[in-house]
């Protein structure tokens, strides 16, 4: 399917928060498929398969397939969507501009041969960054501002109009302030209707968005990676090794990447790492009231996925 009205994958899906809910034992009957299927791609004489623990959208298996060691990744939702081909293209452009990911050793979303999409990544020895900072053991200055320069770096990345990417890294949306828009309306219904929100606080929100409305007149968008998160890098306590999961990502503003680790890190860390952005580029004009803005978009989204999943009813377990 078409990803042209999703403004984020995760709640605006038709199968809204599928994949979201703890992961049980894989299908035996899928896990056969999959087997079969990367005989075929990689004329393989051994396949040996350990589900994963993944918490996102996918569902993850580690794989060694005769002297590869994979990281597996499976998108079996009912809508059939097939952006994992577009987020392979994704990490082998952001690796070709000198920002660390994972190789991509194969990846099939047609679903010609299993009834599903599958991708073969590179699988790396490190934790996610996340594992660093609960064990309060993150090097934040230098992480954070490894962080900030990378973002600056894949902003090279200008792909044509905006929102996220159809099968040739183009936008389907012609203006950003389109794909700004694009299902605020139902968020914050969904927000008044769990009673997250009340009115009072839905007009109040929809009166700064309003008032700031012209700041989204942008006449090109930059790569903006749109989930970026500790538990989205992988690395030891003092470095970042990789970048994964782009399976969000769209054209869009520059302030967008930044105001997206605002919703988890406080003022010391997002110092780092603007300073960080700051030694590869300047700021984006109106840089302030830019990050604020989209800060205000990402906490809406982040709030639909967290209500809608039960994710305030989880333990220190998950993720977060």
């Amino acid at each position: 399917m078409s990803r042209r009205d999703i403004h984020y994958w995760k709640c605006d899906r038709p199968a809204a928060f599928h994949g979201t809910a703890t992961r049980l034992e894989p299908d035996p009957g899928m896990e056969d498929a999959l087997r079969g299927a990367l005989l075929d791609h990689f004329g393989a004489r051994s396949i040996v398969l350990k589900p994963g623990v993944g918490q996102g959208n996918h569902l993850t298996w580690q794989a060694e397939v005769d002297d590869l060691s994979l990281f597996l990744r499976v998108e079996n939702g009912p809508e059939e969507d097939d952006h994992l081909a577009v987020e392979s293209a994704l990490l082998d452009r952001v690796r070709e501009i000198g920002v660390p990911t994972p190789r991509v050793f194969g990846c099939d979303a047609t679903r010609s041969r299993v009834p599903f999409a599958w991708q073969a990544l590179e699988r790396l020895t490190v934790p996610d960054l996340n594992h660093w900072h609960k064990a309060g053991q993150l090097e934040v200055a230098k992480v954070a501002f490894q962080i900030g320069a990378a973002v600056a770096r894949w902003q090279s990345i200008e792909p044509k109009e905006f929102g996220t990417f159809d099968g040739e890294l183009r936008g389907y949306r012609s203006s950003y302030a389109d794909y700004f828009f694009l299902r605020l309306e139902e968020h914050l219904d969904f927000l008044e209707e769990r009673r997250f929100l009340d009115s009072a606080e839905r007009s109040e929100i929809e009166a700064v968005i309003s008032a700031h409305e012209e700041l989204l007149a942008l006449d090109r968008g930059c790569l903006v990676h749109k989930d970026l998160a500790l538990w989205n890098m992988l690395g030891t306590a003092d470095e970042v090794e990789a970048f994964i999961d782009f399976d969000d990502a769209i054209s869009g503003d520059p302030t967008d990447d930044l105001s997206l680790l605002a919703c988890f890190h406080d003022a010391d860390f997002l110092g780092h790492t603007i300073d960080g952005y700051r030694s590869e580029k300047d700021l984006p004009q109106e840089f302030r009231r830019r990050f604020w803005l989209h800060l205000l978009r990402n906490m809406i989204v982040k709030s639909v996925i967290r209500v809608g999943s039960g994710y305030f009813d989880r333990d220190d377990r998950f993720f977060l």
